[in-house]
């Protein structure tokens, strides 16, 4: 199966280059490139491409903007959006994810960090450091003002939704575990640990793990360290 990439950047040389390095692998292809977010939307439907590679600061509508659009869109339900941008700092992680990317990776990343991003996202699976991207988390909510956000609120009430062992594993999955790891501490195995996060998923309308992350911090689930 071929993972059907769009590349979304206003840099016409910057997409070159992401061309030529997608479509020198043999499991992926470059099917469209847009240069700004609106035609990365539409592309994105047009093309049916599995991983939106999209840049932060384009001219017209942004990424941010585009990612919240693709996420919305129910046509577009199976696409995922890997932010790629060159401003590696925590607001615009947190902004990412909550517009629905499944990943956030710096420009300055090796080939294969990009390339395996991709693989990443397009098997479904949220591109998070469990040290890292957790902890920028953190950090930036525990600055925020609960009054003067975007926060659902909604997101605590779907909390008594779930089972205590599905609340469990959340709590874990938003300290940056993986399956195996929580796995591991609860004595069950992996693919019962995937089992519970896929409920959990549903029932929280969790597009990826790292909506999942965003939602156990915004519902007040888990609380941010403050270091």
């Amino acid at each position: 199966m071929t993972i059907r990439v769009l590349l979304a950047d206003d840099q016409a040389l910057l997409r070159s280059a992401f061309r030529v390095l997608v479509d020198s692998e043999p499991d992926m292809e470059v099917v469209a490139e847009a240069s700004d977010g609106a035609e990365a939307v539409r592309l994105a439907k047009e093309q049916q491409a599995d991983v939106v590679l999209m840049d932060i600061r384009m001219p017209g509508t942004d990424g941010f903007a585009a990612t919240r659009m693709i996420s919305a869109d129910p046509d577009l339900a199976d696409v995922r959006v890997v932010i790629l941008t060159t401003f590696e700092v925590d607001d615009y992680v947190v902004q990412s994810l909550r517009a629905g990317a499944s990943g956030f990776l710096g420009k300055g990343a090796e080939p294969e960090e990009l390339l395996n991003a991709i693989r990443i996202a397009a098997g479904g699976q949220a591109l998070l450091s469990p040290a890292a991207t957790t902890g920028l988390i953190a950090r930036f909510l525990a600055t925020e003002d609960p009054a003067d956000d975007d926060r659902d609120p909604g997101r605590g009430e779907r909390l008594d939704s779930l089972t205590v062992r599905e609340r469990e594993v959340l709590v874990l999955v938003a300290g940056g575990h993986s399956n195996d790891e929580i796995a591991e501490r609860l004595e069950v195995s992996p693919l019962t640990v995937k089992t519970h996060v896929n409920r959990a998923m549903a029932k929280l309308g969790a597009r990826d793990r790292a909506q999942l992350v965003v939602t156990a911090y915004e519902s007040g689930l888990v609380r941010p360290r403050v270091e």
